[in-house]
């Protein structure tokens, strides 16, 4: 490529695990605009504009045009210019066609797969040529004129933006994006792909039908399917809060910032990632995994359970800021107040006297400031 990438959009904290978005072609990178909040709540968010779209040059494109393996070295570069080694990647159409060219050839940075509204393969080549020679002769004004049709089911109303950003694509780029896809053909290699992967489908897409959404999911092993209705390309756009809960049930990370939201409350994981620093992000990132992601939702034991133990423990380290902190988290997890006096007891017998009496009074205090 001629640039190592188009400029990221970053959203999220640092040591959060990073999640690249792929945008759809004729879009830019708003398209992906109401997911970011709630995705940036759980992952590092990158996102980035095809090459002459939205803020990105067309000079990315290869003189010779480009195809989607040349797209995908283009994240690869945009992945490296933030040290990012894996990553979790989500795409709408184009940007999943991009995305899962990435799974298939370059399987050791992909740690979980999206794919929006997209295919294996795009349709015959011939309509993909004819729209790049007319854009080439005519520019994206035409396109834009219909845009809406095709990417939103009757009576939507939301996405005059986005269409507006189609208006405003470089045409060399747009053709050369369409010349990509023409050649564009996964099916025989959705096998290779071992990345956990979500297939999402609007069930009113005319562009890239619910049928691609199920070769797709049927020809990646261990894939899921998720149909959204009421939706056509764009179901990120048109139905935003059904599709972002599919992508946060399917991301890596996602969970473990969930519970610890959940246990601890969002004052306190507001203030750790506010506080999160180059040098705290890795262990950060880990005990958001490790001790929210993998040991708090396991199914051995409910969360009252695990109050207990932690107090406990706690307790019995002497870690008193710690302390607190799951005083206020074993009342969330519905323990009363009574409730955690007996667990405080308890560890005087086995804890020490000196160690419950430390503890009684933190967990007083706490409880008070609660009530107030």
């Amino acid at each position: 490529m001629n640039s190592p990438g188009p400029h990221p959009h970053v959203a999220g904290a640092a040591w959060a695990p990073p999640l690249i978005l792929g945008p759809s072609l004729g879009t830019s990178l708003a398209v992906w605009e109401p997911q970011v909040p709630a995705l940036a709540r759980h992952h590092r968010v990158i996102r980035w504009d095809l090459p002459g779209h939205g803020s990105a040059p067309a000079s990315l494109i290869p003189a010779g045009g480009a195809t989607i393996a040349d797209l995908g070295r283009l994240v690869l570069n945009l992945a490296d210019s933030l040290s990012i080694d894996r990553f979790a990647y989500a795409g709408i159409s184009l940007g999943g066609a991009i995305g899962s060219w990435l799974a298939v050839h370059h399987p050791e940075r992909v740690d979980s797969l999206a794919l929006v509204c997209s295919s294996a393969r795009f349709g015959e080549p011939r309509a993909w040529h004819e729209r790049a020679a007319l854009v080439r002769k005519e520019g994206t004004g035409q396109l834009a004129a219909g845009a809406a049709g095709r990417w939103f089911t009757p009576g939507f109303t939301g996405g005059a933006a986005l269409v507006e950003d189609q208006r405003a694509v470089d045409p060399g780029a747009y053709a050369a994006c369409c010349d990509a896809l023409a050649a564009f053909d996964l099916r025989a290699d959705l096998g290779r792909i071992t990345a956990p992967t979500l297939v999402i489908a609007g069930r009113e897409d005319r562009a890239t039908p619910p049928a691609h959404a199920r070769e797709l999911a049927d020809g990646i092993p261990g894939a899921a399917l998720t149909e959204i209705a009421g939706a056509a390309h764009l179901a990120g756009v048109e139905q935003p809060e059904h599709v972002t809960a599919a992508l946060l049930g399917h991301l890596p990370g996602s969970t473990g910032v969930t519970v610890r939201r959940a246990v601890l409350g969002d004052a306190h994981v507001d203030r750790a990632i506010d506080r999160t620093t180059r040098f705290t992000a890795p262990f950060q990132d880990f005990i958001t995994r490790y001790a929210w992601g993998e040991i708090w939702t396991r199914p051995g034991l409910d969360r009252r359970t695990r109050s207990c133990i932690t107090l406990t423990a706690l307790v019995a380290g002497g870690h008193h800021d710690e302390l607190a902190m799951h005083v206020r988290a074993a009342l969330r997890n519905g323990l009363t107040p009574e409730e955690i006096g007996e667990v405080l007891l308890q560890t005087a017998v086995y804890c020490g006297v000196p160690a419950a009496n430390a503890a009684f009074a933190i967990a007083d205090r706490t409880l008070r400031e609660e009530e107030n």
